[in-house]
């Protein structure tokens, strides 16, 4: 999962667990896995069509899930990725993640992003409630929908207890693994365009041309995303062949390839938060981040902050960070106070009570 649907995962376990006094009916569009049913209080139901396309979404949400609804007349639709059924009479509270649609319309396909720039700002007048994980997504879902702020909650993302600091003897396990022992960066993400993996790849082939050191570049994510431009850029580079793709991880083994590295390089030109920030906080590992949208906010002072669209600032923060280990430790340092602003046991007593302002709305 990534983080729409981590957020789904750990916020209604723990709000299904904690109020088993109510009843909730989990929605899925395709056969589902038991661990996704967290308690006896939870019926689940699978409609028809499996939403693999704008116009199934519509048919799922317009005719399937309305008619739901009206069947067994709910007191709230939550929905935790921001889409709701418009035809609905029930009251609706939309986890809008973030308005990347709006600025990058040509990094997502033709109909997924005329279906998101169309439905998503009648999501959000139609909600009775909005809740967002950023102070940043607040005030862009408020600029750009009109949306009052007072109708809208802001519910930090969290991160999993899993990652931590991991042991001396793991770190060179992990790094005789991946890069015969010798130091890397890490990128964790999918290889979406706006996860600027192009001047990440740039700014990796300028670092190495200024030192001399064999630290490497690990790229963990899913290639589902890897268009000509990223293409274009992994060939053109001097120093590819000391880049290593690990394809998607477990976070078990995530959390091994975090704790070993010697730096996490995560530079989208936007997010509306960030999760692997906290989780590099979480296993006591530097940051380097974006200066833009909502990654400032996330990180705080515990992150070097660097232009994404700037290849010679994304260089030189690797270079100050492979080179300098009193740099690296007092941002560790910062990095494992901020880290206690984020929790998934916090993100659900938000969301809850996000729940409960929209009920009585």
């Amino acid at each position: 999962m990534e983080g729409m649907g981590w957020f789904g995962y750990e916020s209604l376990k723990r709000i299904v667990t904690n109020h088993p006094e109510h009843e909730f009916i989990f929605i899925f569009d395709r056969p589902y896995h038991s661990d996704f049913v967290f308690a006896p209080n939870i019926t689940p139901v699978v409609l028809f069509p499996p939403t693999r396309h704008p116009l199934l979404w519509i048919c799922w949400f317009e005719i399937s899930v309305t008619r739901l609804l009206k069947k067994h007349q709910p007191d709230l639709f939550l929905s935790p990725d921001g889409m709701i059924p418009l035809g609905t009479k029930t009251k609706c509270l939309a986890v809008i993640h973030d308005l990347n649609f709006i600025y990058y319309k040509k990094d997502m396909p033709l109909l997924v992003e005329k279906y998101y720039n169309y439905f998503f700002p009648r999501f959000a007048k139609k909600a009775v409630r909005i809740a967002t994980v950023s102070e940043y997504s607040k005030q862009d879902i408020t600029k750009n929908y009109s949306i009052p702020s007072n109708k809208i909650d802001v519910v930090f993302n969290g991160s999993n207890l899993l990652y931590q600091p991991v042991s001396e003897s793991t770190k060179s396990s992990v790094k005789n693994e991946l890069t015969n022992g010798h130091p890397y960066f890490l990128f964790v993400g999918a290889m979406h365009p706006r996860k600027n993996l192009v001047n990440l790849f740039k700014a990796f082939d300028l670092f190495k041309s200024k030192n001399s050191g064999a630290t490497k570049l690990v790229i963990v994510g899913n290639k589902m995303y890897w268009r000509k431009d990223l293409e274009e850029a992994y060939s053109a580079m001097k120093f590819k062949d000391e880049v290593i793709f690990t394809g998607r991880l477990s976070p078990e083994k995530l959390k091994d390839v975090l704790g070993a590295a010697l730096a996490l390089v995560y530079v989208p030109y936007f997010e509306g938060f960030g999760i692997p920030l906290i989780e590099a906080m979480n296993c006591g590992v530097p940051v380097i981040t974006s200066n833009l949208t909502s990654m400032p906010e996330i990180a705080a002072d515990a992150a070097l902050l660097v232009d994404p669209f700037s290849i010679d600032q994304i260089s030189e923060a690797m270079l100050q960070l492979n080179n300098n280990p009193s740099q690296r430790e007092a941002l560790i340092a910062k990095g494992n106070v901020r880290k206690m602003d984020f929790s998934w046991d916090k993100t659900a007593a938000k969301l809850w009570n996000s729940i409960e302002l929209a009920l009585r709305d």
